[in-house]
């Protein structure tokens, strides 16, 4: 018998938000670095919806030590195992009048939400590292609390750390460094809990505007500020699609390259790899897919990690609308259409019945949900309701979406009614109830879409053709190319290349070793692809280096699939303790790696 699911309750959670609503703590930790972990106490103040005695949180290999009143009076509670995935349940007894608990315990090294470096895995060496990665479901692993995605919280934090070390989190941060190593923290806007960051090092600051500006390594800090100089424009941008930044400041911190992400949109603090460090701001939009989180995932949220498409899809439309006004048309059609390839490679591997904008993932790991359907289908859609409804009416439209929604999670069905009261009604000319249900709930992309397109690409096309007919990679015609053509380029080269070819290429364009990541990441799948065994020396330090999930998976996929399995189970022995914690899981499981 099948099993009927619940969609809109959360399925990574076990706390009893509908009867028992944390909404706001105060934190108190001490960053260890010689132990790896922190020491904490978290006062967690909630509402009661419904009369019961019990309070039930996630955490997820975390230490309990003691669980009081506010008066410091002990209460009782029990820590059971749920699964490898979610974790443990913290289940504490409330007496009726009770409205807060204190909770006091330390973090455990296997902690999945937090990485600890050593001062040799980071840029200057002198220093130790650590930073957090809450999303999807790791904030339980360094703070006991109500995990979920519905159940936004303000808080306080009060951060003690070794001298000489600062601390920054997704709250207001102060760049004046105090003299005690405590750092103090303000969030007073409600947030989902996967959006809880926390980082420690070696930080210095240069404001990239009025209300921007970016933390790194001092080593890099320059680099950084110049590569991000265009924020403000991209905020301005942002507002007048979507109206006021509700935030105040857009800060960013760029950190090792073990971060696992491309970015992560912390409010107030956005994380960014350093891969997009490229020296020319060709990779520079992924700073305005974290801005436009600001609207469509910090602000309005999806409820559910099956309805990730609603964060994902939404932003990643709006980054194409900054990148139109901030670089012009053409960069933004190129990235378009690069969206589309991406959308199309993994078609052709995911199963049929995975190809939806809900990711039903209900079951599974939340990570899971992280693809091109919750990203890049999602963008197709609702490129596709702007050309239906003109660019105007369907501005009008965002704005009220985001207005209407602000500061709460909604599911993919909240969506669907919402647009049968407003898009369905105002516009039921232009677009049907079956047409928006087909692009919601139907599997891989409607029979009638029409793939976006680029004239940027002609030269590229060109270039292809004639390297297929025989001509020589010094012959080709690529002085106006920018980092898309390439990508483009590489992306649409034949499954099989000859040795000849690829050692041409090669030689002519310095592709093995390349500064720019995104392009080495896809000249490294080609080479593997077809077994060009010059470039392992290079790719093993490429995958040494970098701990972006982006190109790291793809490319061990691509080993694994090619048959250099020996190579691969020691390219990732040497690899696996510079990734992130949550990388290393996912990728374990992926390789049937074991220690």
């Amino acid at each position: 018998m099948a099993v009927e699911l619940n969609l809109q309750h959360d399925y990574h959670s076990s706390a009893n938000t509908d009867v028992l609503r944390v909404y706001h703590f105060e934190l108190d930790i001490a960053v260890d670095f010689d132990l790896q972990q922190l020491n904490g106490v978290v006062r967690l103040d909630f509402i009661r919806n419904m009369p019961s005695n019990t309070l039930v949180l996630d955490c997820r290999d975390l230490f309990v030590d003691n669980v009081t009143d506010i008066d410091g009076v002990t209460l009782s509670f029990n820590i059971i195992d749920v699964n490898d995935t979610l974790g443990q349940k913290l289940i504490i007894d409330v007496a009726e009048k009770i409205t807060s608990v204190v909770i006091y315990y330390h973090t455990s090294k296997s902690a999945q939400g937090l990485q600890w470096l050593k001062p040799e895995q980071t840029l200057g060496k002198k220093l130790p590292y650590l930073f957090s990665q809450s999303q999807p479901i790791n904030a339980r692993s360094w703070i006991p609390l109500q995990d979920t995605l519905k159940a936004r919280v303000t808080f306080n934090a009060s951060v003690k750390t070794p001298l000489g070390l600062r601390t920054v989190m997704s709250a207001n941060n102060n760049p004046v460094m105090p003299d005690d190593g405590v750092f103090t923290f303000t969030m007073d806007k409600p947030i989902p809990t996967h959006l809880l960051a926390i980082a420690v090092g070696d930080l210095a600051f240069q404001t990239t505007g009025p209300r921007s500006g970016v933390y790194t390594e001092p080593g890099m800090l320059e680099a950084a500020a110049n590569e991000f100089e265009d924020t403000e424009s991209m905020i301005r941008v942002a507002e007048s699609l979507l109206g006021p930044y509700a935030w105040g400041r857009y800060d960013m911190i760029v950190l090792p390259p073990s971060f696992p992400f491309g970015g992560m949109e912390n409010p107030m603090l956005a994380f960014m790899t350093p891969t997009l460090i490229a020296g020319d701001k060709s990779l520079v939009s992924t700073v305005p897919h974290e801005l436009a989180h600001s609207w469509t995932g910090n602000l309005v949220s999806n409820a559910t990690w099956r309805d990730l498409w609603l964060n994902e899809g939404f932003t990643t439309y709006f980054t194409n609308r900054i990148v139109e006004e901030v670089y012009g048309r053409e960069q933004a059609e190129l990235e378009w259409v690069i969206e589309f390839g991406r959308l199309q490679q993994e078609m052709l591997s995911m199963p049929l019945g995975e190809q939806t904008l809900p990711a039903n993932v209900q079951n599974r790991d939340p990570n899971l949900a992280f693809n091109r359907f919750t990203y890049d289908k999602a963008s197709m859609f609702v490129h596709e309701l702007e050309h239906r409804l003109g660019r105007v009416a369907f501005d009008e439209f965002l704005l009220q979406y985001v207005n209407h929604f602000a500061f709460t999670a909604i599911t993919t069905e909240t969506f669907v009614d919402y647009a049968k009261q407003t898009l369905l009604v105002e516009h039921f000319d232009k677009l049907n109830l079956e047409e928006l249900t087909e692009w919601v709930y139907g599997q891989g992309l409607p029979a009638w879409f029409v793939a976006p397109t680029s004239r940027s690409f002609d030269k590229v096309d060109l270039a292809l053709s004639q390297l297929i007919s025989g001509i020589g990679a010094s012959e080709l015609c690529v002085a106006q190319w920018r980092v898309h053509h390439w990508q483009y380029f590489l992306s649409k080269l034949p499954l099989r290349v000859s040795q000849a070819m690829l050692l041409d290429l090669d030689e002519v364009f310095n592709f093995t070793g390349h500064h720019n990541a995104e392009i080495a990441c896809d000249w490294y799948r080609v080479a593997i692809r077809n077994l060009f065994d010059p470039v392992l020396p290079a790719l093993t330090e490429y995958l040494c280096k970098i701990g972006r999930g982006k190109f790291v998976r793809p490319l061990f996929i691509e080993l694994q699939i090619a048959g250099y399995h020996q190579e691969l189970k020691a390219i990732y022995a040497q690899a696996r303790p510079g990734y992130h914690p949550s990388l290393q899981v996912q990728l374990d499981s992926l390789l049937h790696y074991d220690e």
